[in-house]
């Protein structure tokens, strides 16, 4: 682990989350002021469920997964969040215990900020707080869509989806690096490893090859189409339709 310095290409990627974008300059600068930036090697545990919230991040680079384990041993994916993705601030704004744990999937940077403070802040400069209720508001609306996505989609369609918002254009021929290994991509679509192993072999009647961690795509937007995005972008809140992201 390591301190590193917040650079203007940190700062930039720091105001795209929902969180800290509305912030005006001088609220932005008291909050990192008592922020950390850290540098992760993949598998860090960044914390463990049940433990007093102490700190809530945001993601610079590279992704971070949040998990629970169950009574049988077996983890139970939660999430996997990207760059601008905050994490774990709802308990930390409500004082209580991290509900699940959270751990790095790749090598990361991530911007650490701990609880000790935070109420001090927030009665001092009362525009950091409604920040933190906008972000858990918009974490209430993932977990509802995430909830639509299990109940209304075939494990093809949202490995379908998953593959959508991993391309680098609406349309067309792509290829597709996957960020993470197979086992986690199963566990954040609820599927068992063998169901993703199906389910790719389902899509290739769409176009789509795998070959070890890259996918081929033959269209985008047929993809898009099979995985009945149009109708789950009804469910999301205006401002995502503008360009912005939920995150947890």
């Amino acid at each position: 682990m390591g301190t590193l310095r917040i650079d203007p290409h940190d700062r930039d990627v720091i105001r795209l989350a929902p969180m800290f974008s509305a912030l005006p300059s001088d609220a932005l600068d008291v909050l990192l002021a008592q922020s950390e930036l850290l540098a992760l090697s993949r598998r860090s545990t960044l914390f463990e469920q049940d433990e007093p919230a102490a700190t809530f991040y945001l993601v610079l680079d590279g992704w971070v997964k949040l998990y629970r384990m169950t009574t049988g041993g077996d983890e139970a994916v939660v999430g996997v969040f990207k760059r601008s993705d905050s994490i774990a601030e709802v308990p930390c704004l409500t004082g209580g215990d991290y509900p699940v744990s959270g751990a790095t999937v790749t090598d990361a940077r991530l911007l650490a900020v701990p609880t000790r403070g935070i109420t001090e802040l927030i009665r001092s400069r009362p525009e950091i707080g409604l920040a933190m209720l906008a972000s858990t508001s918009l974490h209430l609306k993932r977990l509802v869509e995430q909830i639509e996505e299990l109940k209304a989609r075939t494990g093809p369609q949202r490995l379908a989806a998953f593959l959508v918002d991993l391309a680098p254009r609406e349309r067309g021929v792509c290829t597709i690096a996957l960020p993470y290994e197979k086992l986690l991509i199963a566990g954040r679509l609820g599927m068992k490893p063998e169901s993703l192993s199906r389910a790719f072999q389902r899509l290739r009647s769409l176009g789509v090859r795998l070959h070890h961690n890259t996918v081929a795509v033959g269209d985008v937007a047929r993809l898009a189409e099979f995985a009945g995005r149009e109708r789950v972008m009804a469910f999301r809140c205006p401002a995502l339709r503008t360009g912005c992201r939920n995150i947890y």
